[in-house]
């Protein structure tokens, strides 16, 4: 069992940034992926951005160019850089990483964009 830590979160003014960690407890060095999803309460999960293991990115329409997802290996950190946040923003934010043998989700942080 893969354990994922989770922080960054908390609450700030539009247009403002954050930057979401992600540890594992597993080296990342042989994963398949990352992702990053969001649940706004009430609806259905939704996925924001992934990370392949040759470090190619994907981000969906919504964050496009306002979010960037990273790693670092060393620290068995994922990393979501989130800037010129907006309030539909808000939401939980959860990480994914992508095991050969399986997938394993973080506990879930809150984002929220307020004035």
């Amino acid at each position: 069992q893969v354990q994922l830590a989770e922080s960054g979160g908390g609450l700030v003014q539009p247009g403002g940034s954050l930057r979401l960690s992600c540890t594992a407890s597993r080296s990342l060095l042989r994963i398949v992926g990352v992702a990053w999803h969001r649940q706004v309460a009430g609806k259905q999960r939704e996925w924001v951005a992934s990370l392949d293991a040759r470090d190619t990115t994907t981000y969906a329409d919504g964050v496009k160019g306002r979010f960037t997802v990273s790693r670092d290996n060393g620290a068995n950190t994922v990393f979501l850089q989130m800037n010129s946040l907006q309030p539909e923003d808000t939401a939980v934010y959860y990480c994914r990483i992508i095991y050969r043998d399986n997938d394993f989700w973080g506990q879930g942080i809150q984002v929220s964009v307020s004035p």
